[in-house]
């Protein structure tokens, strides 16, 4: 038996993605048939739809123009949320729905891929006590919404107050002077954004439903789509009873009604080295605001990132959105603020930014409950007047509720077939209680982002030593894991392997270098490169 057959034999039954079978499932979608329903973007919400409809037995096609998680999704801080900044705006309901399907990924389908990340509040002269009384009201209040939504504080701790001694130890970069303790508290965060989507897309493939990543939809009707391939330039057309548009960002570009009003968040990416070790993350309070922290976010990977900002953005949206200097300064300033050696703009290895697709309110409509001051905190699914139903707002964190949602409007307005969503409890591909993670023959990096799967991957450097080897000197990914991805991931150039799979396309120096191994592992990935 080959290397590759054995590895074909441990991934998750029909899950896995290629060039092969994506080449298959497009020629069966666009030769003549009618699917249930077509999903146009395959973000977080887009596969989070093919799955839940798929799981209920719909026919399911889902096209991307580029490749999973290109968009907003693999910009986000990691972060799953539990819906604290919302209870203090006042919107109950959605800090409650956070809270749950946080509860939801990390209990039960995800808890592989998403678990309790602590934070630390410094409390340093720049924090008062009346701020800090208020911080600590509010961590209360979100242990409150963890009790609401039955997550286990086994599972998410319970925050208390750090004396100085101890928050240095959790914070060593933080300045001891005048330092008077801390705020410890907990969230959830997933090991990768984009192999969250990576997991929904493959998990969806299982029960049947057709991913095909770089097919353009260029016009969008509600009997389905004018597309493109975007690998050979061929045009065609796929047919559904449903459509459902969740291209984020660009959803105002493919059906008229609506207006989406993006709004950027940076993070800069700097090597983990130059804040030391950090066994939590940091919330800094930005100065001047109330409700409002720049996060510091370890990665485990060697890098940690720091973020984010909310400014509003203008004109064309562009397929990767650039880093302004502002964004990079405003950043910096703020982290400098705690810090016993502020970080040098010559000390930033990399930033991303990320476009949240904010419905614009004030056309009409959009639904009276939304207002321009929670845009960015509540999803919307809105029904063209042709039926085409669109999906926009929200946050990674509810994706799921927002997928939900998205299916049970397609549903009633075709007349479609269906069962009840089940994906509140349907295990994504790798999934499993976390005693038989903790039990996997695996090392806990390659459980944490691949979980039932990584003896698998394992299994391919075992055979093949040079498997083993890292893409490049200093980063934990290995060959083993890119050719994993080209042959059940969905991996289908270079830019696919280090910008989403893994991400060390991050720092530009590290993509520059790690590109001839991605190119080269590629082609092994092939029949005729095996």
């Amino acid at each position: 038996m080959s290397n590759r057959d054995h590895a074909d034999r441990t991934a998750a039954p029909g899950s896995s993605l290629d060039a092969a079978r994506r080449t298959r499932e497009l020629a069966r979608a666009a030769g003549g048939g009618t699917a249930d329903l077509l999903v146009v973007g395959l973000g977080a919400t887009g596969a989070g739809v093919a799955l839940d409809a798929a799981a209920r037995g719909l026919d399911v096609v889902a096209v991307d123009a580029h490749d999973l998680a290109f968009g907003t999704s693999r910009w986000s801080s990691k972060l799953i949320h539990g819906g604290l900044r919302y209870l203090a705006a006042g919107q109950f309901d959605v800090a409650h729905e956070s809270a749950v399907e946080r509860g939801v990924l990390m209990t039960r389908t995800a808890p592989h891929l998403v678990a309790a990340q602590p934070f630390v509040l410094p409390l340093t002269p720049l924090v008062s006590r009346a701020q800090a009384s208020l911080a600590w009201a509010g961590f209360r209040a979100g242990d409150m919404l963890r009790r609401a939504a039955r997550t286990p504080r086994q599972v998410l701790p319970v925050p208390r107050r750090l004396t100085a001694a101890e928050a240095r130890h959790l914070a060593p970069s933080v300045r001891a002077s005048g330092l008077r303790g801390g705020l410890l508290s907990w969230d959830g965060k997933v090991t990768d954004d984009a192999r969250l989507v990576t997991a929904l897309a493959r998990t969806a493939a299982a029960h049947g439903a057709r991913v095909l990543t770089r097919v353009r939809a260029l016009e969008l009707g509600s009997t389905g789509a004018r597309i493109r391939d975007e690998l050979t330039g061929e045009e065609g057309e796929i047919r559904a009873r449903a459509v459902v548009n969740a291209t984020g960002v660009w959803a105002g570009g493919l059906v008229e009604g609506f207006r989406v009003r993006p709004s950027r968040g940076t993070h800069l990416v700097l090597r983990s080295e130059r804040l030391g070790a950090l066994p939590a993350g940091l919330h800094i309070p930005v100065p001047g605001e109330t409700n409002r922290f720049v996060l510091v976010l370890p990665q485990g990977d060697g890098r940690t990132y720091v973020g984010l900002t909310d400014e509003p953005v203008e004109g064309a949206i562009p397929d990767v959105p650039e880093v302004p200097e502002t964004d990079i300064g405003f950043l910096l300033d703020v982290l400098g603020s705690v810090l016993d050696a502020p970080v040098r703009r010559d000390e930033v290895d990399g930033a991303f930014a990320g476009l949240r697709p904010l419905l614009d309110t004030s056309v009409p409509g959009a639904p009276d409950s939304v207002r321009t001051s929670d845009i960015s905190r509540r999803h919307a699914v809105l029904t063209s007047a042709d039926g085409v139903v669109t999906v926009v707002g929200g946050k990674l964190t509810t994706y799921r509720r927002m997928a939900q949602d998205a299916v049970d409007a397609a549903v009633a307005v075709r007349g479609l077939p269906s069962a009840p969503s089940p994906t509140a409890t349907l295990p994504l591909v790798g999934a499993a209680a976390p005693d038989r993670l903790r039990d996997l023959p695996a090392p806990a990096r390659l459980v944490r982002r691949y979980g039932t799967e990584a003896p698998a991957v394992l299994a391919l450097a075992e055979r093949d030593p040079a498997l083993a080897e890292p893409v490049l000197p200093g980063h934990p990914v290995t060959r083993a894991e890119l050719l994993w991805a080209a042959r059940h991931e969905g991996a289908l150039d270079p830019s696919d392997l280090l910008d989403r799979r893994t991400r060390i396309g991050l720092v530009p120096e590290d993509r520059a270098e790690a590109l001839a191994v991605a190119t080269e592992i590629l082609f092994r990935a092939t029949p005729s490169g095996v």
